[in-house]
């Protein structure tokens, strides 16, 4: 399977942002990876109308109720609705402002499966879990406890996000990356078989065009989800070329 480039462009951008992806539409080519950009719900639908099937689009989270009187939430069908493919669930900044649960996660990963949507599931550790040695027991947990039965590799990506690294420049060391990277994918075997083994294991963690090609050609990262980076067309693109053709 190809490997997978996602862009997260978090509570950013309005209208006028929409070019940077006609730049990134532009300038993709014939990228080595599949590419994938998840703006703010309220770009969506007009995103998937720029991107016109150059590359998917994807929401950045859903509710895990179907329909109701939930106001505000948007639900998986929504997204789907808008345009979407993917959506990503339980990224730390849910978790950590939202109070976001492993359950309510694997709630909103069984919603948006039921609505035809794939999904990139977040795990990683806080820097007092890293510190204190317990990134490994954090990281497992929340394989077990956030990624349902069914998870696939056709519909379920896991992206590592050492909470720690997000938005603050710090990188673990590469060996600390496939170290994780590999502890992850036993993890979901371990929990949830053999036919897990597949499943896309991205890095996400302050990746930029100068770290992109040490992190994306590491054998056991199967992609990146970026956060920051990734609202240039430029800069996006310097990190997608960055992954070398097999």
């Amino acid at each position: 399977m190809r490997k997978l480039v996602a862009g997260n462009w978090k509570m950013h951008g309005l209208g006028g942002s929409l070019a940077e992806l006609q730049a990134l539409k532009r300038g993709l080519g014939t990228a080595a990876c599949d590419v994938l950009v998840c703006p703010p719900a309220s770009l969506l639908a007009r995103a998937y109308g720029v991107a016109a099937g150059e590359f998917p689009v994807g929401g950045q989270d859903c509710s895990q109720h179907q329909s109701g009187a939930f106001t505000g939430d948007v639900s998986a069908a929504m997204l789907k609705d808008a345009g979407a493919t993917t959506v990503i669930l339980g990224h730390s900044e849910r978790r950590q402002y939202h109070g976001e649960t492993d359950a309510l996660v694997a709630d909103k990963v069984k919603a948006a499966w039921a609505a035809g949507l794939s999904v990139i599931i977040c795990v990683g550790e806080t820097d007092a879990q890293h510190e204190a040695g317990r990134a490994h027991m954090v990281c497992h947990d929340q394989i077990r406890g956030s990624v349902p039965s069914g998870a696939s590799p056709t519909n379920t990506a896991i992206a590592y996000e050492p909470v720690w690294a997000i938005g603050t420049g710090k990188t673990p060391t590469m060996a600390e990356i496939a170290n994780m990277h590999s502890h992850l994918r036993h993890c979901l075997v371990e929990a949830l078989g053999e036919d897990t083994a597949g499943v896309r294991i991205l890095y996400g963690g302050s990746v930029n065009p100068s770290n992109a090609a040490e992190i994306l050609n590491l054998f056991e990262v199967d992609g990146a989800l970026v956060g920051g980076a990734s609202l240039k067309a430029s800069d996006f693109l310097k990190i997608i070329m960055a992954i070398k053709p097999f």
